[in-house]
């Protein structure tokens, strides 16, 4: 499983190219995701594909695992990723909380929580999620991204500069600084924008 990025736009076509790549790189199996990000303006959304459909007998069968090993950190991020991969984010909270409480120090599960309390609009607990997964990998560059992200929806313009341009100093060959660059440019063209329109430098 690689869930992991969440992505907010910065224009519509910024949103349009982050969307593809976040479902492609989330899904168990490659295809769209959504976003139900709360945003500051509101970008235009691309077309979303349905989720693909909850698989019961596996949840209830990792469950079932996960009840009977009371201390398998790993049955329970699967059996959120299932969840998670079903877009039932409300259902894979819990079992990410769970998994965490037995081993803290997952950076992909802790940084898949804070997704998930994104994509249920808690906005803040999902960047206090982000700075508990950065407080254990500092240069965890899906955190960053997503970290972003979120101060971009919080209006905090600047807060995102600074973890995209960390994305892009970390690891600049990956897929994340590819859009944390998109990100950093569309922040670079909005300002241009507001200052044509005699907006405030």
């Amino acid at each position: 499983m690689t869930r992991d990025a969440i992505v907010v736009g910065i224009s519509g076509t910024f949103f349009g190219l982050i969307v593809g790549w976040i479902l492609g790189s989330q899904m168990a199996t490659p295809a769209p995701a959504a976003s139900t990000a709360v945003t500051a303006s509101a970008p235009e959304s691309a077309p979303e594909s349905a989720p693909p459909p909850l698989d019961t007998a596996r949840a209830a069968d990792l469950e079932r695992r996960a009840k009977a090993q009371p201390a398998d950190a790993a049955v329970r991020v699967e059996l959120a990723n299932v969840y998670y991969d079903a877009r039932r984010f409300d259902l894979a909270i819990p079992w990410y909380e769970a998994a965490l409480a037995i081993d803290a120090k997952n950076v992909s599960a802790s940084t898949d929580l804070a997704i998930c309390y994104y994509y249920t609009n808690e906005i803040d607990r999902a960047l206090a999620q982000i700075d508990r997964s950065l407080a254990v990998d500092p240069r965890h560059v899906k955190s960053l991204l997503n970290q972003g992200i979120i101060r971009y929806g919080k209006e905090d313009l600047k807060g995102a500069a600074e973890s995209w341009e960390k994305v892009v100093s970390i690891a600049p060959e990956s897929d994340e600084a590819r859009l944390a660059r998109q990100g950093l440019e569309g922040l670079k063209s909005g300002h241009a924008r507001g200052r044509g329109a005699g907006g405030r430098p």
